[in-house]
């Protein structure tokens, strides 16, 4: 077998590349992959969601920078998958590489020979466009964009994808641009939905499974030192996951899986604004009871989160969440309106001296 090496990468920081790297990674392990995740960023968060502790382990991929070591003897056997670790010390590898003859093809050159050994190989880029990013990105094959549906994670990925058109063309002709994994997804608002659609539109990328649904979960997850899906998390992001793994590795993915994910045609087309003639060739409705169903969804998807109570009681009481309090009134008007020569107050009489 020869490993397909796919490089998660996005230099916006926080968008949960290293959350999404890590569960796609332990997805593929469950389908019975044989799986190597590279922690390539100095912060080494995947190191430490697995359970290690960075500054305690030697050899790292800073020894492997360094050539102290082969990448090989940097991996670790973790009961979920196989995993290089990194930690701070990687971030003075930039400048022992710069000054290094073919510095961006270090990285190829390891995976080269390990590539025998697994199904697949998934690399954690480091938050930046630097020395390691540019690594990652020539010994990828599929390049994976993880990104935060927010306006801020929007403006990070013209930049990222001028980078990786410059890698195409010096250092990995073959380098693809697989699509966006939509984090951190929010479809209770108009923003999260309107990012996404404009990401897609604007820069012609597909998504890749369904968007992941915001949990706190995911942040509870490093904890155990587990991934997220090995915690036993019953979320839909988890689900959204395991349906991403399977879509890169071109294998179907379940109806169960997509609605556990909360991916179902009619949650599609409201997400991603589709027509509902669209969808009628998508999800290949029958009959008029359906196409009124997705209307009423998109049209509920759409509408703010804001809850009306109707409440039965005489004017000056007003529904809401809170209870219902009394409005004072405006004094009624007069039966005839006041002359325009008439005072608005009495003139007090003089006071005799």
């Amino acid at each position: 077998m020869t490993a397909t090496v796919f490089a998660f990468a996005n230099q916006k920081g926080g968008v949960g590349k290293t959350t999404s790297a890590l569960s796609v990674a332990a997805a593929m392990a469950e389908m019975g992959r044989a799986v190597l995740v590279i922690d390539l960023d100095p912060q080494a968060c995947l190191t430490f969601s697995l359970g290690y502790d960075p500054d305690q382990l030697e050899p790292t991929l800073n020894d492997m920078v360094v050539g102290r070591v082969d990448m090989a003897g940097t991996i670790l056997q973790h009961e979920e998958v196989d995993v290089a670790p990194s930690n701070i010390d990687l971030a003075g590898a930039e400048v022992t590489l710069l000054s290094r003859t073919g510095r961006e093809y270090l990285l190829r050159g390891q995976i080269a020979e390990l590539a025998d050994s697994y199904d697949a190989v998934l690399i954690d880029c480091a938050p930046s466009l630097g020395v390691l990013t540019i690594n990652g990105l020539t010994a990828a094959d599929q390049v994976i964009i993880p990104v935060q549906c927010e306006t801020l994670s929007h403006r990070g990925v013209a930049q990222l994808l001028e980078t990786i058109h410059d890698v195409r063309r010096l250092t990995n002709r073959g380098l693809e641009v697989r699509g966006l994994i939509a984090t951190m997804f929010d479809a209770r608002t108009n923003h999260a939905r309107e990012v996404l659609q404009d990401l897609l539109a604007r820069y012609e990328l597909g998504l890749i499974g369904p968007p992941v649904r915001k949990s706190i979960r995911f942040a509870e997850a490093p904890t155990d030192g587990r991934s997220p899906l090995a915690a036993g998390m019953d979320v839909p992001g988890v689900a959204a996951y395991r349906c991403i793994a399977r879509e890169l590795l071109d294998e179907p993915v379940p109806d169960e899986l997509l609605e556990a994910a909360r991916w179902t045609p009619f949650e599609r087309a409201a997400i991603l604004g589709l027509e509902v003639e669209d969808i009628e060739d998508l999800a290949e409705l029958e009959d008029a009871e359906d196409v009124e169903d997705l209307e009423a969804l998109a049209q509920e998807e759409q509408a703010d989160d804001i809850q009306v109570i109707e409440v039965d009681g005489p004017p000056g009481e007003v529904a809401s969440g809170n209870p219902v309090v009394d409005v004072p009134q405006a004094p009624p008007m007069a039966d005839e309106p006041r002359a325009i020569d008439e005072p608005l107050r009495p003139t007090p009489e003089p006071v005799e001296s």
